[in-house]
């Protein structure tokens, strides 16, 4: 019955009836936005960026930086973009379509419309995602684009570089990428200093610190895609990616204080990886009112993975790991008069199998079939606008022995009451099921060091999460404000255990434990002091969490802060940024991020772009990270710090030359992706 189903589903998924939600009622052709830039909505904003900040940014990543968007962390230098509120991850996409690093730096800021900003995406987007930032953009009718990005640290051995082209004729459009990234620093240190409370009561103390290290890092991607569409009614979009990486031999070397017994211990990491992905798109629209939208997601993963660590004795244990998934997903909508009606089916089907040999010998094979079916209800009542939906998922494990089946029931409900003076009130609660990472419901041990063992978790269940955000905002041309209170309940969380044994061995394992509350409150301002000239923002929070685990409760207060500026003096562009880090509390683990700062300037003439960022200036010693483990057996204190991001200076010069017309693109509202390969490391927990 269960091999109908998902034959069922795979058919019916890759069937030419797919659909593209197009929503008629924001997409821009060539509109000049005269009024406020951010509009506000149920489950985000709406942002309109300026000519002047397209203008002066040579790519995607550069574009979002100058918009200075709330709780977000984002870094043209690196290409990255991450949160600070300890809320969960960010997922870019471009029309809908989830965008990787690749298709960033491509991504013309010329041809940008606006920018959905959602920061309450709910589960369709994937588990932990907190934010969601989707940039719709234009394309040629005919015409090409080719350019390159290359961007390299000038104070160590870190560059980035990618070659990329477009072309378009009538209804069709291909394009083609090419990405190369490598690094190779030393300097960064680990500290970090363990008491052990052995059966006795006595406390036995392991000091664990760097006096050498070399960390290095190869990867390359590359993408083909084609692109159908007859103007807006119809979409087929089929692409095929491939991405390879490899570290190899990265080691460290600690000095370890073992009592009063000293010596030196050393690490050593490799792995290499590939990952070819097949994705296959089809949109209809029906009637005027009518759509329905499909994607079928084909990804394998094949990982080797190395590593040795001899404090005490040695120990070394490698991985080979395969894993295939096959992700689908249908959705129908009818835009009626009163609310707009959508529904939808998702599946999934991912197989991994990982062989651990060496010291660490343990083969696990993973079935996971997971189903999700949902409906939707959107509209307004005069000033009021709602959403209210519901889903119930299924989810079935197997591994070695060990299965479960897992129902839930996913209600969501959002409100949002605009005033007529551009204030708003906005209220949302969803519930949703929260699964592990593959990699710790594995029946496989490693060892850490000398004293303590991972292991893995195959009886462990999702998590159960109840989430409430209440936001008050107001905004004008030149003026963005608002107000933000989110509270979380999660039952039968995932957490971390230790447990003691008979022989003073420290096991680390993650079971399902009994509650985590969270509260998190915070302001954000921001201001067009010189429309065009000169932008200011800031944001700011308290963060309070209590985990209650089933023999020990940790509650954690922390705040956040950010601020930026940013400049634009014709050609040039000047911009600064500062954030406090993020502090969190994960099971018995109290953590910090390092703080992040950045100085930045920018020139621009024709198809060229120049930029000099100064990261993290004035400091030597960069603090990476440092965590606090709470344990009643085991209290350890551990700090990272990188030579190689302190003090950084990195120089970026882009190149792009478009030709062609340019038409109203057909937004791709699902699109699906997996890269879990599910392997266990001794580097997975920072503790």
């Amino acid at each position: 019955m269960k091999h109908s189903i998902a034959l069922y589903l795979i058919l019916f998924s890759t069937f030419p009836a797919y659909a593209q939600d197009v929503d008629r009622t924001v997409v821009l052709d060539e509109v000049t936005v005269k009024a406020a830039k951010v509009v506000n909505k149920p489950d985000g904003m709406i942002i309109y960026p300026t000519e002047t900040q397209k203008k002066n940014s040579s790519n995607g990543y550069g574009l979002l930086e100058k918009l200075a968007l709330p709780k977000l962390r984002i870094d043209n230098a690196t290409h990255s973009v991450s949160a600070i509120d300890n809320k969960g991850t960010v997922q870019l996409r471009i029309n809908g379509i989830i965008a990787d690093k690749q298709e960033m730096v491509s991504l013309d800021p010329k041809s940008i419309t606006r920018i959905d900003f959602i920061d309450n995406p709910g589960v369709r987007y994937g588990d932990g995602i907190a934010y969601v930032i989707n940039i719709l953009t234009r394309r040629t009718d005919s015409g090409y684009t080719v350019g390159t990005d290359l961007t390299s640290a000038l104070t160590t051995l870190q560059a980035d570089g990618m070659a990329y082209g477009k072309w378009n004729k009538g209804r069709s459009e291909w394009s083609l990428s090419y990405g190369l990234n490598g690094s190779r620093t030393s300097g960064s240190r680990n500290m970090q200093t363990a008491d052990y409370t052995l059966n006795d009561g006595s406390i036995h103390t392991i000091e664990r610190n760097d006096v050498e290290s070399l960390q290095q890092a190869f990867a390359h991607n590359a993408k083909i895609s084609y692109n159908w569409a007859d103007s807006t009614a119809t979409v087929l979009q089929v692409s095929l990616s491939e991405s390879f990486s490899k570290t190899p031999g990265n080691y460290s070397i600690k000095e370890v204080a073992d009592g009063s017994h000293r010596y030196n211990a050393t690490t050593r990491d490799d792995s290499k990886g590939c990952s070819p992905v097949l994705d296959l798109y089809f949109f209809r629209q029906f009637t005027p009112r009518q759509s329905v939208t499909a994607n079928a997601v084909g990804t394998y993963i094949s990982t080797h993975t190395g590593s040795f660590y001899d404090e005490g004795t040695p120990y070394r244990y490698d991985v080979d790991g395969k894993s295939a998934s096959l992700l689908s997903e249908v959705i129908y909508e009818n835009r009626l008069k009163p609310f707009t009606l959508s529904a939808g089916l998702n599946y999934s089907y991912k197989h991994t199998k990982n062989d651990y040999h060496g010291d660490a010998s343990a083969l696990t094979a993973m079935k996971n079939n997971a189903l999700y079916a949902f409906g939707e209800i959107k509209g307004s009542l005069r000033q009021l606008r709602y959403a209210l939906g519901t889903g119930a998922s299924y989810i079935h494990y197997t591994q070695n022995g060990h299965s479960y089946d897992f129902w839930t029931l996913r209600p969501k409900v959002s409100l949002t009451y605009g005033f007529n003076n551009g204030m708003q009130l906005g209220y949302s609660f969803q519930m949703c099921d929260r699964t592990s990472l593959i990699a710790m419901t594995s029946a496989a041990t490693i060892r850490i060091n000398s004293m303590e063992w991972m292991v893995g978790n195959p009886d462990l269940k999702p998590s159960r999460d109840r989430e409430h955000q209440l936001q008050w905002s107001y905004n004008t041309n030149r003026w963005q404000t608002f107000v933000q209170g989110y509270y979380k309940q999660c039952l039968k969380p995932n957490m971390a255990h230790y447990e003691r044994t008979d022989d003073n061995r420290f096991i680390y394992t993650q079971t399902n434990q009994k509650e985590i509350d969270a509260l998190n409150v915070m302001a954000y301002a921001g201001c067009w002091i010189l429309p065009e000239k000169l932008q200011i923002a800031a944001n700011g929070g308290l963060f309070r969490c209590f985990n209650f685990g089933n023999d020990y409760t940790h509650c954690y207060t922390s705040w956040f802060c950010t601020g930026s500026i940013t400049a634009y003096l014709g050609n040039f562009t000047l911009r600064g940024y500062f954030d406090n880090g993020n502090r969190f509390l994960e099971g018995e683990t109290k953590g910090f991020n390092g703080a992040y700062s950045a100085l930045q300037a920018s020139y621009s003439y024709k198809d060229w772009q120049v930029s000099l960022t100064w990261t993290n200036p004035f400091d030597n010693n960069y603090k990476t990270y440092e965590n606090e483990l709470l344990n009643r057996n085991l209290y350890k204190r551990t700090a990272d710090y990188s030579k190689a991001n302190a003090n950084c200076i990195t120089l970026n010069v882009s190149w792009r030359l478009s030709r062609g017309n340019r038409h109203k693109p057909a937004e791709r509202r699902i699109s699906l992706q997996d890269n879990d390969n599910g392997i266990m490391k001794r580097q997975s927990t920072k503790h």
